[in-house]
């Protein structure tokens, strides 16, 4: 039973109410991870949708890494400019490896990809002409390593009442064919805020969502259109029946006490890769946006 409080009109007893936390207690949870099938973990990759880099980090973000300590981190909706990166991030000892993909209107949208290991390519965007309003937008970093390429994405939403579901519709083959083209190089981890919940057990009120941004048909089809190309979602690999697994709740309605979310936010890899991944975790406990950070565990 929740604790009780008087109530000063009355003096009845009335259930404690539920307020979203805004820190987390790192001290309260393990950040390691085991492989189900007791292989060595040497690689982890983070993503994080931050909400705002700068507020991101005066709500101490950068701890994360301290305790996370991912090879690679992703981040997305960034809404800072390359010229207002705040002086924290840069000073980061053991991520001298930064890549920011800023939109061009200030304050909007953007996207980084930090690590501890130089790449040996990056590119912004998709740089093809079919994607010029989308790249403006900074949406899409790619970056090359040895055995596999990470792609890192903010996925534009569909808008209240869906007014913006046509440029989704515009986007969603624009990334697949990206990363077939790049699967045909190498192996693909694509991370981000993919802006979908991809099944009904992926947001708390599927029912009352049927035509909400996230959640139409339209949206998940596209999911479904991805994975049928040789694509998986890691975390469904290892976890598909388990519920009330979330990776974002609105601000409003005290929404993520009472853990009303969706599960926007994934590691989608190569059916090829998946013999090498150890384990896909959702940090649900962790906070500092409207978001979570997720991680991926390889043994490669």
């Amino acid at each position: 039973m929740p604790p009780k409080r008087a109530n000063e009109s009355n003096g009845e007893a009335e259930p404690e109410k539920k307020l979203n936390k805004t820190s987390s207690d790192k001290s309260s949870f393990e950040f390691k991870t085991k492989s189900k099938e007791d292989k060595e973990c040497n690689l982890k990759i983070s993503t994080w949708n931050v909400a705002g880099l700068r507020a991101w980090i005066k709500k101490d973000g950068l701890d994360f890494l301290q305790h996370e300590k991912p090879d690679v981190i992703c981040l997305q909706e960034i809404k800072c400019s390359k010229a207002k990166l705040p002086a924290e991030i840069k000073a980061l000892s053991d991520y001298k490896h930064q890549y920011y993909f800023p939109a061009e209107k200030e304050g909007y949208a953007g996207v980084a990809l930090i690590s501890k290991v130089e790449p040996i390519k990056v590119d912004n965007g998709f740089g093809i002409d079919e994607a010029k309003e989308h790249d403006a937008e900074g949406r899409v970093i790619t970056a090359e390593f040895d055995k596999f390429f990470v792609v890192t994405t903010y996925v534009p939403n569909a808008g209240r009442k869906l007014v913006t579901l046509p440029k989704r519709m515009e986007w969603d083959p624009l990334l697949r064919n990206h990363i077939k083209e790049l699967d045909a190089k190498k192996p693909v981890i694509l991370c981000g805020d993919l802006n979908v919940a991809h099944k009904e057990i992926d947001l708390a009120n599927p029912k009352t969502n049927k035509k909400s941004a996230g959640f139409t048909v339209e949206e998940r089809s596209g999911f479904d259109d991805m994975l049928n190309e040789g694509f998986v979602d890691t975390f469904r690999h290892f976890y598909p029946d388990l519920e009330k697994k979330y990776s974002f709740w609105t601000y409003m309605m005290n929404a993520r006490s009472k853990n009303v979310g969706w599960r926007l936010d994934y590691f989608i890899t190569s059916k090829r890769l998946v013999d090498q991944i150890c384990d896909n975790q959702i940090r649900d406990q962790v906070f500092g946006s409207d978001h979570c950070p997720s991680t991926l565990f390889l043994a490669l």
